[in-house]
């Protein structure tokens, strides 16, 4: 009795050992697997937080935000994230407000695909406003307006303020020569364009890009007039109306007058058609309308703001130089290169020049 009563004793204190050491022995697994559980989780984390970083709001673009999908998820329907894919599109206003001066000015250019190419125009457009003097603190106030998405990607590469214009109804990205059925639409999108910024409550200095900037404009602007026009050929008045004008360069203060006079401009291409905005101008200027809404015109001195049409005749004065009087985009490379040179020169010198001599045009003369 006592024999197996200590027999059933030892085997029930053998079973719970074992259960004891099994108990621990599980223990041990579940705590090796709870912490490679954790560890992978943890790296998990990391590769998502690396692959998709959080975005802080910013609370300016709320209605930026509001019209668009959320920046701040990834986007699974694309192949690839960008900051580009993330990053909500400016308006155009807030593009202007970002450039313009304090007193609501901006400077606006428009790009298409062949004058952004590399070596092309637009960078030695920009290249002027670096070696140009008083310029160089002016390129912030430059609104690049991009007429196709290849100009513009270019555009984004070597300026801050590069706006996308949707043209679904022309395609603007080649080489518009003067005078084509293209060339004039592409015009009468500036004129438009340009009426929407003053709409805006925007003065503007409009500027081709193939005008090289050698000194700060500014102070060579009339302190009167709402309108002020660059000249082809200047015939020494700025209130005559019938000097050979340009508008590949002109300043325009917002007011009622500019705006109704811009409106009067883009409507008045229905009765010319086959007319660019500079021939239509010419048409237009001496119509009753124009005084009835009493805008003020001054036209630009060559001298100050010259060009290949009529160069300035001092170049320690001239603040523009234009590739006008010139068809072909090679030609107006490679003459407004020469101006680039010619002005390097001229900055090499310690001593104002007496006489003018221009390079150019060469190439442009051959037109």
């Amino acid at each position: 009795m006592s024999s197996s009563s200590s027999s059933s004793s030892s085997s029930s204190s053998s079973r719970s050992k074992f259960m004891d050491s099994g108990f621990i022995i599980g223990r041990k697994e579940l705590t090796r697997i709870l912490i490679l559980f954790l560890g992978l989780t943890a790296s998990c984390l990391v590769l998502y937080k690396s692959a998709y970083p959080l975005q802080r709001l910013n609370v300016s673009n709320l209605s930026s935000l509001q019209a668009s999908p959320s920046p701040l998820l990834p986007n699974l329907n694309s192949s690839e994230i960008s900051p580009e894919t993330i990053k909500p599109k400016l308006s155009f206003k807030e593009v202007l407000e970002n450039a313009s001066t304090k007193n609501n000015t901006v400077i606006i250019t428009t790009l298409n695909q062949a004058w952004a190419e590399p070596n092309s125009l637009f960078d030695i457009f920009l290249e002027s406003f670096r070696i140009g003097q008083g310029t160089q603190q002016l390129l912030k106030h430059v609104v690049v307006v991009c007429l196709d998405i290849k100009a513009f990607e270019r555009c984004s590469q070597l300026h801050t303020n590069c706006y996308h214009i949707e043209t679904s109804e022309t395609d603007f990205s080649g080489e518009k020569v003067y005078n084509t059925p293209d060339y004039l639409k592409m015009m009468w999108a500036r004129i438009d364009l340009l009426t929407q910024v003053l709409e805006m409550g925007f003065n503007f200095i409009f500027t081709d890009a193939d005008i090289m900037w050698l000194r700060d404009p500014f102070p060579r602007l009339y302190p009167d007039g709402d309108f002020q026009m660059a000249c082809d050929r200047f015939f020494g008045n700025p209130y005559d109306s019938d000097n050979w004008v340009n508008g590949g360069f002109t300043y325009v203060r917002s007011n009622n007058r500019s705006i109704e006079f811009y409106k009067f401009w883009h409507k008045s291409r229905l009765d010319y058609p086959d007319l660019h905005d500079q021939d239509v101008f010419n048409r237009i200027k001496h119509e009753p309308f124009i005084s009835e809404i009493g805008i003020q015109m001054r036209f630009f001195d060559t001298v100050y703001f010259g060009g290949f049409c009529q160069r300035s005749r001092d170049i320690n004065l001239v603040c523009t130089m234009h590739a006008n009087c010139c068809i072909g985009l090679d030609k107006k490379l490679h003459d407004l290169n020469l101006v680039l040179d010619d002005w390097r020169k001229y900055l090499s010198l310690s001593e104002p020049v007496q006489n003018t001599t221009w390079s150019v045009p060469m190439k442009c003369l051959e037109d």
